[in-house]
């Protein structure tokens, strides 16, 4: 027995012993986010402590390192694209999660709805996202009626015409996406779970609301984790109507320096710490909403 306990100690101190790797990396996305949004205030606000668009620190003082002294130059002027990256990605998977529910009950649950979510669905993964973009930005003639809306392009935190435009097609085509993801998880619960659900006096809706969505909104975070690592690195294609995010912020300055393996690799890491903060969080939020046994990878 003593054997026994000595032996789970043993094991709980393993698990809780400190992880340098991990204190280094929190410690690296501390200082990441907040350099940056002490960039955004900076220039949001036509400079708060240093000139817009100017690094905080002179690259001067790291001319013995020109790796980093390049970057605390450009940096500043892409901070402004990774804005509008975070912006688009964010936007299109939350106003694009309660579309994909509707369409996700309408393919599980539906009749004849099941068909016009079908449609929906296979339209908009079956044709390629930028031109979903070329359509409602060139064809459908959207950009000069969102022009004329109050506040579209003032200085600051509200975008452009084109910001708008391409938010639209994300937030579409993310709802498709998601659908997806979505009812895969809700057929993964058991259907007898509804069955019983019904037999207690619940509803249908209810039984769907408070039995299986619960369940399947767990076993659907490993896939909005690719969905947003799809959107951050997609945001990309806004670029070509126009939308000054990432890479295209990247693309106007190495035009003018032609530099452009160092800014391209300056953006790359951008783009990758964009993404190890997504998967990060989202592997954090797993782990918070999970039920033992239920909706994580050791339960499944």
């Amino acid at each position: 027995m003593a054997e026994s306990d000595s032996r789970s100690a043993g094991s709980i101190d393993v698990g809780n012993r400190y992880d340098p790797l991990e204190a280094l990396g929190i410690l690296a996305g501390a200082l990441f986010w907040g350099w940056l949004l002490f960039r955004w205030l900076n220039d949001w606000f036509g400079g708060l402590f240093v000139p817009q668009s100017q690094p905080f620190l002179s690259p001067s003082l790291f001319e013995f390192f020109p790796a980093l002294a390049f970057a605390v130059e450009f940096a500043p002027a892409l901070a402004s694209g990774v804005w509008l990256t975070v912006l688009l990605t964010i936007v299109g998977i939350a106003l694009g999660f309660p579309i994909a529910i509707v369409l996700a009950g309408a393919r599980v649950y539906g009749r004849a709805t099941r068909w016009v979510a079908l449609g929906y669905i296979e339209l908009v993964r079956g044709t390629p996202l930028l031109a979903q973009l070329f359509v409602l930005y060139y064809g459908l003639g959207l950009s000069s009626f969102i022009r004329e809306l109050p506040g579209v392009g003032t200085v600051g935190v509200i975008p452009e015409q084109a910001v708008w435009i391409a938010m639209i097609g994300f937030t579409i085509n993310s709802a498709a996406y998601q659908a997806e993801y979505l009812r895969g998880a809700i057929e993964s619960v058991d259907p007898g779970q509804l069955q019983a659900a019904r037999a207690i006096g619940l509803s249908q809706v209810d039984g769907i609301r408070y039995v299986v969505l619960p369940q399947a909104l767990r076993y659907a975070i490993p896939g909005w984790t690719n969905e947003l690592v799809y959107l951050i690195k997609y945001s990309s294609l806004a670029a070509f109507i126009t939308v000054p995010e990432l890479f295209n912020r990247a693309s106007s300055i190495a035009s003018e320096n032609f530099r452009y393996l160092a800014l391209f690799s300056l953006a790359g890491l951008f783009y990758l710490a964009l993404v190890l903060t997504a998967t990060n969080l989202m592997s954090r939020l797993e782990d918070r909403v999970a039920i033992p046994g239920l909706g994580t990878s050791e339960g499944r």
